[in-house]
């Protein structure tokens, strides 16, 4: 009568287990329930839940809130669960069929008589294994009550771990060869689909035929008379330079200039009555004339000073504050006259991004400014040697023309070019960099 009572206490525990499983939030939760509430259907002391699937572990202690991997007793019972995998069906541990090593120390961590159930889920396999151990030796029926606890607490590992499930699938598939083989033809395909080759290079909107104003003569810049991208028109002052020194040297080249033309003047009229005045007359002649070309020299350095626009155009330059007040050498580039409305594209193309472009590839020039605009140019030409830029970065110039009818862009506009040659498989698109990069290690 007792034995039947306990199994219909066991039944009704059943039951209630079932809802705490199903109402479970993570394998974590189950794991608890799996080791401490399973008592309401199998009495025991000690429990232990063992996870099967890509990380076999021990999962759950009856009693502990956590696992310590490195604990005596958690490893003890990995060595013991790894003897008793795979379990077809719910049976009583032999302690005497053990390992040695397991068998020996069986005493000093679980009582005498324990019980493993397998959690499994049909069509999926072994979620885990459950451990019960106590005193008393376990009866035949409760070996069938086990068999349902197992199948409950599986179903419910198998739906808490749908990732791990999915993991486990596609790796049972990647472990045909048939689907290998698949997969090859697939890249391989791939790989030979043809493609634009392109790189990015950094890139600028430059004037054509730009004039270049220089330095006329050295000297300190006084004050610019236009400012940068300013509208210019021929003849129209852009900077002058700082005359004080000059009118000094034209000051006293006039003084001198008036000296000795006033000697000439007196030796002329002394020559008419004394022969020996007219020697002294040519050599004030002489005199005369040199400081007439000091006089003209300085007239024309300080007619200089003030530097005008031989053309129409805008100015190109930084700023205004860069230049005034700047000590400069004859001939220093100072700014660019530029027509807006002839500009060309200039781009920077990386030593490491080179591609074999020939004059007619296609460019499109996609600005900082403005993101959702995008420019068609033709490249012109492309330097044959490197040479670094502002950056410090070795690069080859590409100059080109654009092609739109509208209106092109802004003067001075930087941003991105992608420049396009051949067309090759997309397997070179993307081995490329690695393999250039491979050969300067290997050779």
């Amino acid at each position: 009568m007792t034995t039947v009572n306990a199994s219909i206490q066991g039944l009704l525990g059943l039951l209630q287990l079932g809802q705490r499983v199903r109402a479970a939030a993570n394998a974590e939760e189950l794991g608890f329930i799996a080791v401490n509430e399973t008592r309401a259907v199998l009495a025991y002391r000690q429990a232990a839940l063992w996870l099967d699937g890509d990380a076999r572990r021990v999962g759950a202690l009856s009693g502990v809130p956590q696992v310590d991997p490195g604990a005596p007793y958690v490893q003890w019972l990995a060595r013991l669960f790894r003897e008793l995998v795979p379990l077809p069906a719910p049976r009583v541990v032999d302690v005497a069929a053990l390992a040695p090593l397991v068998a020996d120390e069986w005493g000093s961590w679980l009582p005498a008589h324990a019980l493993a159930l397998p959690l499994a889920h049909p069509g999926s396999g072994p979620q885990g294994v459950l451990l019960l151990a106590r005193e008393q030796p376990w009866r035949e029926e409760e070996l069938e009550l086990a068999g349902e606890l197992g199948a409950v607490l599986g179903h419910g590992l198998f739906a808490l771990r749908p990732r791990e499930r999915g993991w486990r699938a596609l790796r049972a598939r990647l472990r045909t060869r048939r689907l290998w083989w698949k997969i090859a033809l697939g890249v391989l395909l791939v790989g030979l689909i043809p493609v634009r080759l392109s790189a990015l290079a950094s890139a600028e909107v430059t004037p054509v035929d730009p004039f270049v104003v220089r330095a006329p003569l050295d000297g300190v810049i006084d004050r610019l008379a236009v400012a940068p991208n300013q509208p210019v028109a021929e003849g129209a002052l852009l900077f002058d330079l700082d005359a004080t020194t000059l009118r000094g040297r034209y000051a006293s080249a006039r003084k001198a200039y008036e000296t000795a033309l006033e000697e000439y003047r007196q030796s002329a009229q002394q020559a008419v009555t004394d022969d020996k005045s007219k020697l002294q007359m040519a050599e004030r002649l002489g005199d005369l004339k040199q400081k007439q070309v000091d006089l003209d020299y300085t007239s024309d350095q300080l007619a200089r000073v003030q530097v005008k626009a031989d053309r129409a155009g805008v100015a190109v330059f930084a700023d205004v504050n860069d230049w005034t007040g700047k000590a400069v050498a004859v001939g220093e580039k100072v700014l660019v006259l530029a027509d807006p409305a002839k500009v060309e594209l200039t781009g920077y193309l990386p030593v490491g991004d080179q591609l074999a472009l020939d004059p007619g590839a296609d460019v499109t020039f996609y600005p900082k400014a403005s993101p959702f605009s995008a420019y068609h140019a033709i490249v012109d030409s492309v330097a044959y040697k490197a040479a670094p830029t502002d950056e410090g970065i070795l690069a080859y110039r590409v100059k080109a023309h654009f092609t739109d009818d509208a209106t092109p862009p802004r003067l001075g506009l930087m941003g991105t070019a992608r420049l396009y040659a051949g067309r090759v498989p997309l397997a070179y698109l993307l081995l490329r960099r690695p393999l250039a990069t491979l050969r300067q290690w290997i050779g």
